[in-house]
């Protein structure tokens, strides 16, 4: 195989500059950019899987880290949405060329489409993977016991236990109070290109029916749903991966 260029880019200013590590395929358009989940980094099973259909279709396919997240810098417990959203809009401008396909995976899904709404430039089309959008709200507060708030409110942080890593993991109150900034299903969506969501119906972190919530607000879109009865919220089997190559492959054939 031949590994892709790595890239640091510098995001932000003073104090709130971070180095965001960066893979970049060069290869024909629309470039295929991975927006990772919470937590999750360029080198996960999904995004491994784009760029190796990157190097083999000859495409481009870009890949980084979110601040706190991989090989960037940074704590995590310092990001929010709109830090990451902000490292996501500079990758992407910085190395993602004209019209890409953004592919979000869980919170990547959310991030995927608030950089396409923000975007005075055409997008190709957003494939979505179990879309996480206003999860720190609908799948994180609405859902904490009133103990746990309270501790988020007075502590600034509370140590959330994990199904997927050997430890908990800090959900901080900026995390769930400036995610109220970018919240999405209280109003219609225009993303202004087509997109194709990948939901299991076995995900029990966003369940298939907050998927559905978002299809409601693409009135104006051109939506595809492909829901996998047996599929998890990882959806990285060697069958939902082919899944994700083909809806790639399909929203935006290599120009």
């Amino acid at each position: 195989m031949t590994a892709p260029e790595r890239k640091v880019l510098t995001v932000g200013d003073g104090a709130d500059a971070r180095e965001i590590a960066v893979l970049f395929r060069p290869g024909a358009g629309p470039c295929v950019v991975w927006l990772g989940g919470f937590r999750s980094d360029m080198t996960a099973t999904k995004a491994t899987a784009i760029d190796q259909w990157g190097e083999r279709a000859g495409r481009a396919v870009l890949r980084f880290d979110y601040s706190g997240h991989g090989a960037s810098s940074g704590a995590f417990e310092d990001g929010t949405i709109g830090t990451w959203l902000e490292d996501a809009e500079a990758a992407i401008a910085a190395f993602a060329g004209p019209a890409p396909v953004l592919v979000g995976s869980s919170m990547g899904g959310w991030i995927a489409l608030l950089a396409a709404r923000r975007s005075a430039a055409p997008l190709a089309g957003l494939v979505l993977i179990a879309p996480a959008a206003d999860f720190t709200e609908a799948l994180m507060w609405e859902r904490f016991s009133n103990e746990t708030r309270r501790e988020i409110v007075e502590t600034g942080r509370w140590m959330r236990p994990s199904a997927y890593a050997p430890g908990p993991y800090p959900i901080t109150r900026a995390l769930i109070e400036e995610g109220r900034d970018h919240l999405l299903l209280d109003a219609p969506v225009t993303i202004g290109a087509p997109v194709h969501i990948l939901q299991g119906m076995r995900d029990v972190d966003v369940p298939w029916e907050h998927a559905m919530r978002l299809v409601d607000r693409l009135a104006e879109d051109d939506v595809v749903v492909t829901l996998i009865k047996d599929g998890d919220h990882r959806l990285s089997r060697d069958e939902d991966i082919a899944r994700l190559i083909a809806a790639v492959d399909g929203i935006a054939p290599a120009a």
